[in-house]
């Protein structure tokens, strides 16, 4: 079982308020640890929410603005204190790289493994894993920033057990072959995969768009993900103001979400203002699309697998 689980470490934005930390989002997936954005004090709360700091570890940097890299010094450099030894990938905009050098070359800190860095230059393809894709998509933000598609690759059909059973295959590497997509010969008659094993299975998305203001391409690019983690800093009230600041309400939130028919929508980068009555926000998704959630500070959520 590939489990995939999402940790929000920091769901505030701008400052940190009594209840939010800065953004960060942590990703676990067969053993790999992913982090899109890096807010202050990200390491504590990786700690608390026991994400771990796995031997591979990328981070993903949606745009440069303090409440989202600010963190990214203390946590290198605590992985050193810890003697870590395993190298890390950063992935951002363009100047990540030279942000990067720019704390290095304080010398407040020792770094004990290799950094690389990988800057975006464009939207579509930004890595990739054995079981997984990293998607950009430019956004519309103060500066240059862009939301990330992280896409499970599609998984391989379910074996035809009952089939295979009635003709007394065994299990063990002739089903493996099979479901590599391999014919087997079995008691003098060839098997072939397309009667043993069902059509592959799609796999899980997640799309986060960091700061944005609402954009319809964002939806297309968010078209049937499993999980959508859209920039909610304001309520309808403050439309101006979000406009202005390049960011989105609650509410657009929820239409784009309705619009790209995602299974689940999460508030994130939510303003100290609704320290109070974060509700407020919740409320005014909940018109548009009815699966919206509060994204709040150490909250896991392990999404399923597609039916």
């Amino acid at each position: 079982m590939s489990t995939m689980r999402l940790t929000f470490l920091g769901t505030g934005g701008g400052i940190p308020s009594v209840t939010r930390g800065l953004p960060s989002i942590a990703l676990n997936f067969l053993g790999e640890l992913i982090l899109f954005d890096c807010g202050e004090s990200t390491q504590r709360q990786m700690m608390k929410a026991g994400v771990g700091f796995k031997r591979k570890f990328k981070i993903f940097l949606t745009h440069l603005h303090g409440d989202h890299v600010l963190g990214l010094p203390g946590l290198l450099y605590t992985l050193s204190m810890l003697d870590r030894r395993d190298p890390i990938l950063i992935i951002g905009p363009p100047g990540t790289r030279e942000y990067v050098k720019m704390f290095e070359a304080t010398r407040y800190g020792r770094v004990s493994f290799q950094i690389y860095v990988r800057e975006v230059s464009g939207e579509g393809v930004v890595d990739e894993g054995r079981n997984y894709v990293v998607e950009a998509l430019r956004v519309d933000h103060t500066v240059e920033s862009y939301a990330y598609r992280f896409r499970e690759k599609e998984r391989v059909g379910k074996m035809n057990v009952e089939y295979l059973e009635s003709i007394g295959l065994p299990r063990g590497p002739l089903w493996g072959k099979l479901q590599r997509g391999e014919s087997v010969e079995w008691m003098g008659k060839v098997i072939r995969p397309e009667d043993a094993v069902g059509p592959p299975r799609p796999g899980r998305i997640i799309v986060y768009t960091g700061d944005t203001a609402p954009n319809d391409r964002i939806a297309e690019f968010a078209k049937d993900a499993d999980v959508l983690i859209h920039d909610s800093t304001f309520d309808s009230s403050y439309e101006k103001e979000a406009l202005e600041q390049g960011h989105s309400t609650a509410r657009q939130a929820a239409l784009i979400a309705r619009k790209a028919g995602v299974k689940r929508l999460y508030l994130f980068h939510l303003s100290p203002r609704f320290e109070k009555n974060p509700r407020k926000l919740l409320e005014e998704a909940l018109e548009i699309f009815p699966e919206s959630y509060l994204a709040e500070d150490l909250l896991s959520y392990e999404v399923p697998y597609k039916v």
